[in-house]
């Protein structure tokens, strides 16, 4: 398999540690081991420090399937594989649902490696565009006329990696509702889950649906760990992941088993942390509106619907990839440009960009950018 460049990785591997201000983080404000153990009862803290550095199970140990399965409804424990952070499951679920003969659809914009893992399979891929005049809205209409007798996977994301947009459920229902019909494998990346500011548009999970939806998740985004490489794939159909688990033998083989016993820990204080990160992103929407109410000839935003990210639009002109270089390097500030999310299935203007709403304190960050604009427009 002949994989191209990862934008987006290769990007954020040369300015994430470097820039001062990192406001284009996807992920919400990380806790420290101390704060995260305070979370839980001293026997649990106790454990940490008495584990082995051994080898743990390759589906992950036991009580970790287990709590991973209590945060569904029709999910069991023996539905549940444990990766090494979600760019590992994304990895090989492609390659173990398409291949060349097959058809694909994939929403764009995507975490990146979604579309590119997909097409280096061999199959035949499709863009579905969520479209920004439609408010990145996910048409089913467009999905059902892209499908075709070989259509062996669609892969979605929701809440949206880069753009934070959030179908209502009833369309939610009906996409998992129609592959289903047809026999097709659901990909659904749900790493964003639980940061909906508003608790109605959260969206079922895939594998509680259908047993044939493959539902994505991770301990990196919502919950804001993404130190601990702990993801799984949730899936009714045992045989698929019994596939999966011989595939990752040739990867990361097992998770670490301190990383599983933080997660463990976290999994156990899901709903204070979720609370904590959506009280986060909550205090900073108004922020960010401000900031770009006031720079509303030079900016378009729209807030998050879900997640921690946002796409917005710069209207002097310039493309983002230059407007992103000048601003890190002069200023310090991180903004990720939209060529990073470039894809061969459908077009994304070079006049976007993402940026972060889940880290604390982003006003000085904001402050930077603020400056920079200013000195831009002298």
């Amino acid at each position: 398999m002949r994989l191209p460049e990862l934008r987006l990785v290769s990007y954020l591997g040369r300015w994430e540690f470097a820039a001062r201000y990192h406001l284009s983080a996807s992920d919400a404000e990380s806790l420290t081991i101390a704060e995260l153990l305070a979370l839980t009862a001293e026997p649990a803290r106790e454990g940490f420090e008495r584990l082995s550095l051994g080898y743990a199970p390759t589906w992950g140990v036991r009580s970790l399937l287990e709590a991973i399965a209590s945060t569904y409804q029709r999910v069991a424990p023996e539905h549940v594989l444990a990766f090494a952070g979600a760019q590992e499951a994304i990895f090989w679920l492609a390659q173990e649902l398409v291949g060349p003969g097959d058809h694909a659809v994939v929403a764009v914009p995507n975490y990146p490696s979604v579309e590119t893992v997909t097409v280096a399979t061999g199959a035949e891929v499709d863009g579905l565009p969520l479209r920004p005049e439609e408010g990145w809205a996910f048409d089913v209409g467009e999905l059902e006329r892209l499908l075709r007798p070989d259509t062996r996977l669609v892969a979605v994301n929701f809440p949206n990696n880069p753009t934070g947009a959030l179908p209502e459920p009833e369309t939610f229902v009906r996409l998992v509702e129609l592959c289903e019909e047809r026999g097709i494998s659901l990909l659904s990346d749900e790493v964003y889950r639980g940061l909906e500011l508003d608790s109605a548009r959260a969206l079922p999970q895939a594998a509680d649906l259908s047993d044939q939806a493959v539902s994505l998740n991770s301990m990196s985004k919502a919950y804001g760990l993404p130190g601990l490489r702990i993801a799984w794939v949730a899936c009714r159909d045992r045989s698929l992941l019994e596939r999966l688990e011989r595939r990752r033998h040739y990867t990361s083989l097992c998770n670490p088993v301190p990383s599983q016993h933080l997660a463990l820990i976290a999994l156990g204080a899901r709903d204070a942390i979720l609370a904590r990160n959506r009280a986060i992103v909550e205090r900073n929407i108004p922020l960010f509106e401000q900031f770009f109410a006031r720079w509303h000839e030079h900016l378009t935003w729209e807030a998050p619907q879900g997640g921690c990210v946002s796409f917005p639009r710069l209207l002097t002109g310039e493309p983002t990839s230059s407007f992103c270089q000048r601003l890190v390097r002069e200023a310090g500030v991180l903004l990720l440009p939209g060529e990073v999310y470039q894809s061969d299935l459908a077009l994304i203007s070079d006049d976007r960009f993402r940026i972060g709403v889940g880290r604390r304190n982003p006003e000085p960050a904001l402050d930077a950018l603020e400056r920079f604009f200013q000195t831009d427009a002298h």
